[in-house]
């Protein structure tokens, strides 16, 4: 295709969606033969692609013009009849009049080498942000643009609460990332530098980009508008929860403590990690949360609760649910998860690896090792997928049983895998073994007071 072709392609699509021409296709600087249009600082090498862009984008901004630097309502870009200069910036505000509070920035990356984008050594972030999103689908747009123009990787859900996302890329992307987040107008006095919480890692820890819309931006199963996190406990920063945590744990074991240090997380991350004396349901989903206090309401009557998990986030919705409940006296919540902690207290009172939700599995701070190997019990905390072909559940298991052919998450899995490899293509079994067996969906806890009080 050639220029002028471009330009009847576009006066055609503009047509089709009812909106006036959009300026925004041109030869990209130093392409070379191939032709790939341009339109808010994003390459597309195929009409398809820029098509879907424009319809989604583009398809209301009749009568103004669309691209980077087209008005100070618009997200900027390339003037009228010309090509979008590789180096032009994005004006920090909003997108349209219907949703001005999200802007359609994205950062200037012409000065960066692709190597400072696309470099295996990078970093893992961790945040979420509650805040009232009009349009989540608008922002879910922004935002994977803006991940595909950083080269990151990862998962980000959004919602009318808010956004939630972990992603991995370049220290330099991470950087602009986080900059470019902070300058979302929609985020303003609400997110900060602090809310990022930061690994060893990089685009290599996730498979792919995952960014969607979902009704809640930690699947709790309940609806915003019941539980809301705007119900939440009491924040502790760090220090103040290491110090909770001293005293609890030294009034345990005087068989005096009037506190429950419970872990919110799932039995696979508490397992390999988690705080000295806690209480860690044997709960495979956050979902089955709810569940979970409903039915050990007892436990928690008159108590003072100390909850913790990997961000911070599933807190801030277990957290209210559990005070909807009126039976605690207290709630509180460690700011910033145990990832906060950590960079605080590395040998503090959480011992083992911390679970993460990509390829890396887990991250450490401290040497301890608590978990065992599931066949011969060893110390052992590396997870691995279970071998066999319909299960998605974690396994430990050592090198020495993995040499063995010991690699499934339980023997029902390893006959099923066998099972498995001999049917037709395309046929599965369902996923269902031992481990799933076994572990009743809302444990009731059956801890006397003794035990919770000597901390174990």
């Amino acid at each position: 295709l050639g220029n002028a072709d471009a330009c009847g392609a576009f006066q055609a699509f503009s047509l089709f969606v009812k909106a006036k021409e959009v300026p925004a296709a041109s030869r990209c600087p130093g392409g070379g033969e191939g032709v790939r249009w341009r339109c808010c600082r994003q390459a597309f090498e195929e009409l398809p692609g820029i098509h879907r862009h424009v319809a989604l984008h583009h398809s209301g901004d009749v009568g103004r013009q669309a691209g980077l630097g087209a008005g100070p309502a618009e997200h900027g870009g390339c003037p009228a009849g010309g090509p979008a200069p590789a180096g032009s910036a994005a004006r920090p505000s909003g997108h349209s009049h219907s949703n001005p509070e999200i802007s359609w920035a994205l950062p200037d990356t012409s000065h960066l080498s692709h190597d400072d984008l696309t470099s295996q050594v990078g970093e893992v972030l961790l945040y979420y942000c509650y805040c009232e999103v009009k349009d989540p689908e608008k922002l879910c747009a922004w935002q994977k643009a803006l991940c595909q123009h950083l080269h990151l990787t990862g998962k980000v859900r959004v919602a009318s609460e808010g956004i939630n996302g972990t992603v991995g890329g370049s220290k330099v992307a991470t950087s602009l990332y986080i900059k470019v987040m902070l300058s979302q107008p929609l985020f303003k006095n609400i997110l900060c530098q602090e809310d990022f919480k930061s690994s060893a890692g990089g685009a290599h820890c996730f498979p792919d980009l995952r960014v969607g819309v979902f009704k809640e931006i930690v699947p709790m199963g309940i609806d915003p508008k019941i539980v809301s996190y705007k119900e939440t406990g009491i924040h502790l920063s760090p220090q103040e929860f290491h110090r909770e945590v001293e005293q609890y744990l030294s009034q345990a074991s005087q068989g005096q403590s009037d506190t429950i240090l419970l872990d919110c997380r799932n039995f696979y991350e508490s397992k390999i990690g988690h705080f000295q004396g806690c209480l860690a349901p044997d709960i495979r989903k956050f979902s089955y949360f709810p569940s979970y206090v409903d039915e050990n309401l007892e436990l928690f009557k008159d108590k003072r609760v100390l909850m913790y998990c990997t961000g911070g986030i599933r807190c801030e919705r277990g957290s209210a649910y559990l005070r909807s409940k009126a039976v605690c006296r207290e709630v509180y919540q460690l700011k910033g998860g145990i990832h906060k902690y950590l960079e605080e207290f590395p040998d503090g009172f959480y011992r083992g690896k911390l679970f993460v939700f990509d390829d890396r599995y887990a991250i450490c701070s401290n040497e301890d090792i608590i978990s065992a190997c599931r066949y011969c019990g060893v110390l052992w905390d590396q997870y691995k997928l279970c071998s066999s072909q319909h299960c998605r559940q974690l396994v430990l298991t050592c090198p020495s049983c993995c040499n063995k052919g010991l690699t499934a998450c339980c023997p029902v899995c390893q006959e099923k895998e066998l099972k498995v490899t001999s049917r037709a293509s395309g046929q599965t079994l369902k996923e269902e073994c031992e481990c799933t067996r076994k572990r009743p969906r809302v444990p009731i806890e059956r801890v006397s007071p003794r035990l919770l009080d000597t901390g174990k």
